[in-house]
């Protein structure tokens, strides 16, 4: 029993503190129209603590990523409207992996081991090839913007990757789409005062999700060499192989 208890308290800690984000209203003031009303207040509260701001920043923005409250792209536009482009990235990426490393670890914990035991065909198949070439398809799943970030926390834990290898592709392939939404926050004020309305959709532009698209390409070149390579090195022993039994036949004949 304590085994247990210790296996799923982390996951209903995490939704605990969901229910309380809506329960209380506070899944509310992540919103494109509450960061408009207070955009002035949020970049004086930020100019006046220039140390404490982005820590304080940095925990609210964990959080809501460990308990999966939606509008992850409010607040890095927040990061950006309060922090500028470099800080606000830095802030968001980071922030963004502990929290995508916290579900990752309660979801490994509560989760893993059970049903990687029950694994079998394709499944198996799966999570052998996820974690061959873990760091290349996780840099795929966070380049793209068309996968949910939630489900990319929780599908390499299922899947045995390690966390050194979810930590290190997280933080740098939610890089690119974490600047683009801090640019937006950045130019935030100035679009807000000229009477514009921030564009929400423009990662899926074709101007950068091309960029994007080229990236996570690239991403798979390692996963494409290695498969390449190993069909070449099977090719070469069967080649080996079947030219050892010629000759075994032939020395054969010849006795």
């Amino acid at each position: 029993m304590t085994n247990v208890v210790r296996r799923f308290l982390p996951v209903l800690v995490l939704a605990v503190l969901f229910a309380l984000v809506f329960v209380t209203g506070l899944h509310r003031y992540v919103s494109l129209e509450m960061l408009s009303d207070h955009y002035l207040v949020l970049r004086e509260w930020a100019a006046a603590r220039p140390v404490a701001a982005p820590l304080i920043f940095g925990l609210i923005y964990a959080l809501a990523v460990a308990i999966s409250v939606p509008g992850a792209v409010i607040l890095t536009i927040a990061a950006g409207l309060m922090f500028g482009m470099i800080v606000g990235t830095v802030v968001a990426v980071v922030a963004a992996t502990i929290g995508a490393t916290t579900v990752f670890l309660v979801a490994q914990t509560a989760f893993g081991d059970v049903l990687r035991r029950r694994a079998h065909g394709w499944i198996a198949a799966m999570e052998r090839g996820f974690q061959d070439d873990a760091v290349s398809y996780l840099l795929v799943l966070r380049l793209m913007p068309v996968f949910p970030f939630w489900l990319v926390n929780l599908v390499p834990a299922i899947l045995g990757v390690r966390l050194r290898s979810f930590v290190f592709a997280t933080a740098i392939g939610i890089v690119p789409g974490s600047a683009v939404y801090v640019s937006v926050g950045n130019g935030l004020g100035s679009l807000l005062m000229a009477g514009g309305v921030p564009d929400l959709g423009i990662i899926f532009a074709p101007s950068v999700l091309g960029p994007l698209v080229g990236l996570a390409a690239l991403a798979l070149v390692p996963v494409v060499y290695k498969r390449v390579r190993a069909a070449r090195l099977a090719s070469a022993t069967t080649a080996t192989d079947a030219e050892r039994l010629r000759t075994t036949i032939s020395s054969d004949s010849e006795r």
